[in-house]
Protein backbone atom coordinates (compact mmCIF):
# COMPACT_ATOMS: atom_id res chain seq x y z
CA UNK A 1 0.00 0.00 0.00
CA UNK A 2 1.58 3.51 -0.80
CA UNK A 3 0.18 6.08 0.83
CA UNK A 4 -0.59 9.88 -0.26
CA UNK A 5 1.66 12.47 0.51
CA UNK A 6 1.35 15.00 2.80
CA UNK A 7 3.14 17.61 0.84
CA UNK A 8 2.64 19.33 -2.22
CA UNK A 9 5.61 18.31 -4.97
CA UNK A 10 7.05 15.75 -2.88
CA UNK A 11 7.80 12.83 -4.49
CA UNK A 12 8.99 10.55 -1.19
CA UNK A 13 6.14 8.43 -0.02
CA UNK A 14 5.04 6.31 2.34
CA UNK A 15 4.84 2.67 1.61
CA UNK A 16 3.22 -0.30 4.01
CA UNK A 17 4.00 -3.86 3.55
CA UNK A 18 5.03 -7.02 4.87
CA UNK A 19 8.18 -7.46 7.11
CA UNK A 20 11.41 -8.10 5.36
CA UNK A 21 11.77 -11.84 7.61
CA UNK A 22 9.50 -14.00 9.45
CA UNK A 23 11.28 -13.10 12.89
CA UNK A 24 9.26 -9.85 12.11
CA UNK A 25 6.30 -11.31 12.53
CA UNK A 26 5.37 -11.74 15.82
CA UNK A 27 3.03 -12.03 19.21
CA UNK A 28 3.99 -9.14 21.54
CA UNK A 29 2.74 -8.75 24.83
CA UNK A 30 2.16 -5.89 26.58
CA UNK A 31 1.18 -4.20 30.01
CA UNK A 32 -1.71 -3.50 31.15
CA UNK A 33 -0.51 0.21 31.24
CA UNK A 34 0.25 -0.01 27.93
CA UNK A 35 -2.94 -1.80 27.00
CA UNK A 36 -4.77 0.69 28.70
CA UNK A 37 -2.54 3.73 26.85
CA UNK A 38 -3.37 2.35 23.40
CA UNK A 39 -7.59 2.00 24.40
CA UNK A 40 -7.52 6.04 25.18
CA UNK A 41 -5.79 6.42 21.86
CA UNK A 42 -8.36 4.46 19.93
CA UNK A 43 -11.17 6.68 22.02
CA UNK A 44 -9.60 9.71 20.90
CA UNK A 45 -9.26 8.83 17.14
CA UNK A 46 -12.70 7.19 16.89
CA UNK A 47 -13.69 10.85 18.08
CA UNK A 48 -11.80 12.40 15.33
CA UNK A 49 -13.24 10.10 12.57
CA UNK A 50 -16.85 11.41 14.11
CA UNK A 51 -16.09 14.68 13.78
CA UNK A 52 -14.08 14.44 10.03
CA UNK A 53 -15.85 12.44 8.49
CA UNK A 54 -15.14 11.71 4.76
CA UNK A 55 -12.05 14.00 5.56
CA UNK A 56 -10.24 11.25 7.77
CA UNK A 57 -8.60 8.54 5.93
CA UNK A 58 -8.47 5.79 7.51
CA UNK A 59 -5.93 2.99 7.18
CA UNK A 60 -6.30 1.24 10.63
CA UNK A 61 -3.34 2.34 11.96
CA UNK A 62 -2.56 1.92 15.76
CA UNK A 63 -0.82 5.60 15.18
CA UNK A 64 -1.57 7.95 12.99
CA UNK A 65 -1.57 11.69 12.47
CA UNK A 66 -5.13 13.87 12.67
CA UNK A 67 -6.18 12.99 9.83
CA UNK A 68 -5.06 9.02 9.46
CA UNK A 69 -2.28 9.32 7.96
CA UNK A 70 0.99 7.53 9.33
CA UNK A 71 3.55 9.46 11.34
CA UNK A 72 6.54 10.45 10.06
CA UNK A 73 10.21 9.53 11.94
CA UNK A 74 10.95 13.12 11.79
CA UNK A 75 7.75 13.76 14.12
CA UNK A 76 8.64 10.89 16.47
CA UNK A 77 12.47 12.38 16.56
CA UNK A 78 11.23 16.00 17.29
CA UNK A 79 8.95 15.45 20.02
CA UNK A 80 11.06 13.05 21.95
CA UNK A 81 13.68 15.99 21.88
CA UNK A 82 10.98 18.33 23.12
CA UNK A 83 10.34 15.67 26.12
CA UNK A 84 14.33 15.12 26.44
CA UNK A 85 14.66 18.93 26.80
CA UNK A 86 11.39 19.32 28.87
CA UNK A 87 13.19 16.57 31.36
CA UNK A 88 16.48 17.69 31.39
CA UNK A 89 17.29 14.20 29.77
CA UNK A 90 20.98 13.07 28.49
CA UNK A 91 20.26 13.19 24.11
CA UNK A 92 19.22 9.86 23.08
CA UNK A 93 18.20 8.75 19.40
CA UNK A 94 14.62 6.66 19.37
CA UNK A 95 16.01 3.29 18.72
CA UNK A 96 17.37 3.84 22.29
CA UNK A 97 14.22 3.08 23.58
CA UNK A 98 14.30 -0.69 22.10
CA UNK A 99 17.56 -0.80 23.92
CA UNK A 100 16.51 -0.16 27.12
CA UNK A 101 13.82 -2.23 26.67
CA UNK A 102 15.52 -5.02 25.97
CA UNK A 103 18.03 -4.49 28.75
CA UNK A 104 15.47 -4.11 31.63
CA UNK A 105 13.70 -7.20 30.30
CA UNK A 106 16.82 -9.34 30.63
CA UNK A 107 17.33 -8.07 33.93
CA UNK A 108 14.10 -8.08 35.21
CA UNK A 109 12.76 -11.47 33.74
CA UNK A 110 16.95 -13.17 35.45
CA UNK A 111 18.17 -13.24 32.17
CA UNK A 112 15.77 -15.05 30.45
CA UNK A 113 17.32 -14.93 27.06
CA UNK A 114 14.61 -17.12 24.88
CA UNK A 115 11.44 -14.86 26.19
CA UNK A 116 12.89 -11.87 25.42
CA UNK A 117 13.91 -12.64 22.07
CA UNK A 118 10.40 -13.56 21.65
CA UNK A 119 9.34 -9.52 21.96
CA UNK A 120 12.73 -8.09 20.97
CA UNK A 121 12.21 -9.74 17.27
CA UNK A 122 15.87 -11.46 17.11
CA UNK A 123 16.20 -14.19 14.68
CA UNK A 124 18.83 -16.55 17.01
CA UNK A 125 19.06 -16.22 21.02
CA UNK A 126 23.17 -16.05 20.53
CA UNK A 127 22.25 -12.69 19.13
CA UNK A 128 20.62 -11.28 22.28
CA UNK A 129 23.84 -12.38 24.45
CA UNK A 130 26.43 -11.10 21.89
CA UNK A 131 24.86 -7.24 21.78
CA UNK A 132 23.18 -7.46 25.22
CA UNK A 133 26.01 -10.12 27.32
CA UNK A 134 27.48 -7.26 29.33
CA UNK A 135 24.14 -7.31 31.38
CA UNK A 136 24.33 -10.81 32.54
CA UNK A 137 27.70 -10.70 33.09
CA UNK A 138 26.51 -8.16 35.78
CA UNK A 139 24.24 -10.08 37.71
CA UNK A 140 26.87 -12.54 37.29
CA UNK A 141 29.37 -10.48 39.03
CA UNK A 142 26.90 -9.98 41.84
CA UNK A 143 26.31 -13.67 42.40
CA UNK A 144 29.86 -13.71 42.92
CA UNK A 145 29.84 -11.34 45.33
CA UNK A 146 26.76 -12.81 47.44
CA UNK A 147 28.51 -16.29 46.99
CA UNK A 148 31.72 -14.22 48.80
CA UNK A 149 29.65 -12.94 51.64
CA UNK A 150 27.47 -15.65 52.13
CA UNK A 151 30.24 -18.55 52.37
CA UNK A 152 33.72 -16.91 52.52
CA UNK A 153 33.29 -13.82 55.06
CA UNK A 154 34.84 -14.43 58.41
CA UNK A 155 32.28 -12.91 60.43
CA UNK A 156 28.87 -13.89 57.90
CA UNK A 157 30.65 -17.56 58.65
CA UNK A 158 29.78 -17.49 62.61
CA UNK A 159 26.44 -15.93 62.66
CA UNK A 160 25.20 -14.77 65.75
CA UNK A 161 22.40 -16.89 66.99
CA UNK A 162 19.86 -15.70 69.69
CA UNK A 163 17.50 -18.24 71.57
CA UNK A 164 14.44 -17.25 73.00
CA UNK A 165 11.61 -19.32 74.37
CA UNK A 166 9.03 -16.81 73.36
CA UNK A 167 10.70 -16.16 69.81
CA UNK A 168 12.66 -19.34 68.67
CA UNK A 169 16.10 -18.90 67.45
CA UNK A 170 16.83 -16.12 65.13
CA UNK A 171 20.30 -15.45 62.84
CA UNK A 172 21.18 -11.82 61.81
CA UNK A 173 21.71 -12.04 57.59
CA UNK A 174 23.89 -9.73 56.31
CA UNK A 175 23.44 -6.67 53.89
CA UNK A 176 23.03 -7.85 49.89
CA UNK A 177 22.58 -12.15 51.39
CA UNK A 178 19.41 -13.74 49.91
CA UNK A 179 18.14 -14.47 53.26
CA UNK A 180 16.22 -17.50 51.89
CA UNK A 181 18.72 -18.60 50.08
CA UNK A 182 21.08 -18.61 53.53
CA UNK A 183 18.82 -20.43 55.92
CA UNK A 184 17.66 -22.99 53.05
CA UNK A 185 21.71 -23.71 53.64
CA UNK A 186 22.04 -23.45 57.04
CA UNK A 187 18.73 -25.95 57.18
CA UNK A 188 21.18 -29.02 55.74
CA UNK A 189 22.59 -30.11 58.56
CA UNK A 190 25.74 -31.74 56.51
CA UNK A 191 26.09 -28.22 54.75
CA UNK A 192 25.62 -26.60 58.19
CA UNK A 193 28.32 -28.62 59.64
CA UNK A 194 30.38 -27.93 56.58
CA UNK A 195 30.19 -23.96 57.20
CA UNK A 196 30.65 -24.72 60.76
CA UNK A 197 34.02 -26.07 60.63
CA UNK A 198 35.29 -23.55 57.75
CA UNK A 199 34.07 -20.78 60.66
CA UNK A 200 36.06 -22.05 63.42
CA UNK A 201 39.18 -22.81 61.17
CA UNK A 202 39.05 -19.41 59.78
CA UNK A 203 38.80 -17.47 62.71
CA UNK A 204 41.70 -15.08 63.92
Amino acid sequence: MIFPSQKKNNRTVRVLKTPKTDSSVRKVFISKSVAQCLIALKADQDEIKEVLGNEYQDYNLVMATTFGLPIGDSYLRTKMQEIIDALGLPDVVFHSLRHTSVTYKLKLSGGDIKAVQGDSGHAQADMVTEVYGHILDEDRRKNAEMMENAFYNKENLNPQMKGSEESGNTIAVPDGVDAELLMKVLGNPEMAALLTSLAKTMKV
